[in-house]
């Protein structure tokens, strides 16, 4: 099963007709399309909040509302929400808060140490961390909510195979040295497209100015490897970034020890395209691997140039 069949299979779990969500404004692509065409279909509303700001989420809480879903950082605007804030919320409203954790990893961040009463993971992505197993991981301390998640999972046939569980078992060995190389890496190169003349913004929780570094600093470990930033030129100068990186390779995934670049709005994000969770036009989305950073640096820097 995917990050996404993991998603769909907890919240078949927690969910019936007539309750509601609360979901980030800057939600990955995919959870919107969920929630938008699926969990919508099964008479679940769902409405939208800026989850960095607990007055919003707070604010967005109806008492229908049984679960509120949260990323971060979120994909691909980097958005940091306080896990710890927002469980409160969710706890006064007798909800349950999810917490994707798939950009942090279990390495960087602990939500469930924090408050939140489950954790979502695409296992594609750091968990494996070679790009070559699919797979999804839903983790909570009650006991209660993983026999109701074992029940579903087992009637809806979400099993992961014994090969893609192995590959996932390799990744996670190696997954402290990955993410502090991540986090290196793609704080260099944060720092340098910070001072690139073709860049208009950039957008990683490991720099001060970022509006979430400071709630990032409390609850992570390191900043992670995924680093975004806009150009100058909109969306056809961003494309042509993505087409001239010759080390960074094309691609929709993230969290392989290979540095990969995507154009979030013709890919990842299509799905949100005319919602109020679109993302900029001239938007990049690296994931910076575990190369050299200076063959990292260079290669962004031609392909900007």
């Amino acid at each position: 099963a995917s990050g996404l069949a993991a998603e769909d299979c907890l919240l078949r779990t927690l969910l019936a007709p007539g309750d509601h969500v609360v979901i980030p404004n800057d939600a990955y692509g995919g959870t919107f399309r969920l929630f938008a065409k699926v969990v919508s279909r099964w008479g679940v509303e769902w409405s939208v909040a800026d989850t960095s700001d607990p007055a919003s989420v707070r604010a967005a809480v109806t008492d229908r509302t049984k679960v509120i879903w949260v990323e971060t950082p979120s994909n691909p605007l980097l958005g940091i929400t306080d896990i710890a804030a927002v469980a409160q919320v969710a706890a006064d409203a007798g909800a349950r808060l999810v917490v994707d954790n798939t950009f942090a990893s279990p390495y960087l961040q602990q939500p469930l140490s924090l408050g939140a009463d489950i954790v979502v993971h695409s296992l594609t992505k750091y968990m494996g961390g070679h790009s070559d197993v699919v797979g999804g991981a839903l983790i909570t301390n009650s006991a209660e909510i993983g026999e109701e998640l074992a029940y579903h999972q087992n009637a809806m046939g979400a099993v992961a195979g014994p090969f893609d569980s192995w590959l996932v078992l390799r990744g996670i060995k190696t997954l402290p040295v990955r993410m502090d190389r991540h986090s290196e890496n793609a704080g260099k190169v944060a720092e340098m497209l910070t001072r690139h003349a073709k860049v208009t913004q950039v957008l990683y929780p490991g720099l001060p100015e970022h509006p979430g570094h400071d709630v990032a600093a409390k609850q992570m470990r390191a900043f992670g490897g995924m680093v975004s930033f806009r150009v100058e030129g909109g969306e056809e100068a961003a494309v042509e970034v993505c087409n001239r990186t010759k080390l960074f390779t094309l691609g929709e995934s993230l969290g392989g020890v290979e540095s990969l670049i995507e154009h979030p709005g013709r890919m990842t994000h299509a799905s949100v395209a005319g919602s109020a969770l679109e993302v900029p036009a001239d938007l990049v989305r690296v994931s910076v691997g575990i190369e050299n950073a200076d063959d990292l640096l260079a290669d962004l820097q031609q392909a900007l140039a």
